[in-house]
């Protein structure tokens, strides 16, 4: 059994059960399918991009779904009818379902198929709201620079 006991963590912490689900369900299935093979990379501070080997899918056999804190990758196996006997079989094209767990407001910004790399640009944007601010403490304002009303660049003497 390969689980991880989480439970001194939640016991002494609030609001961090998304992340212990998340990493609960990752260890649960550290042993599944790894096709199709992918990067991950990150670009920048709020930049990042995916980039997955789909040699032999074309665009209309790929659907790409950006859910809330989720995005699922598809790929459709496609028929194709061979003129010839296949002696020898060894480029995958079978169907596979790719789950990516996203963070807070991070969001796709572009995708892109080419030479049977699929690439995935992310952007994560923090809502001006949820961005830190720095709190005057006792409710003072700050200190703000007072301009003199004879300060128009000439000085008396």
């Amino acid at each position: 059994m390969n689980r991880m006991d989480l439970t001194p963590f939640r016991r002494s912490t609030v609001g961090f059960d998304r992340v212990f689900d998340l990493m609960e369900r990752q260890a649960r299935n550290a042993g599944g399918d790894n096709y199709p093979p992918f990067n991950i990379e990150r670009r920048g501070e709020d930049d990042y991009r995916i980039t997955l080997a789909v040699a032999g899918f074309r665009s209309a056999d790929l659907d790409i779904v950006a859910q809330q804190n989720l995005l699922v990758v598809t790929g459709k196996k496609r028929d194709e009818l061979n003129e010839g006997e296949m002696l020898h079989v060894g480029i995958a094209n079978r169907g596979f379902e790719r789950r990516f767990e996203l963070a807070d407001y991070v969001r796709v910004d572009n995708a892109d198929l080419a030479d049977g790399l699929l690439v995935i640009d992310l952007v994560r944007e923090v809502p001006e709201a949820m961005r830190p601010k720095k709190i005057a403490i006792g409710g003072q304002k700050p200190f703000e620079v007072v301009k003199d009303d004879q300060d128009d660049g000439s000085k008396a003497a």
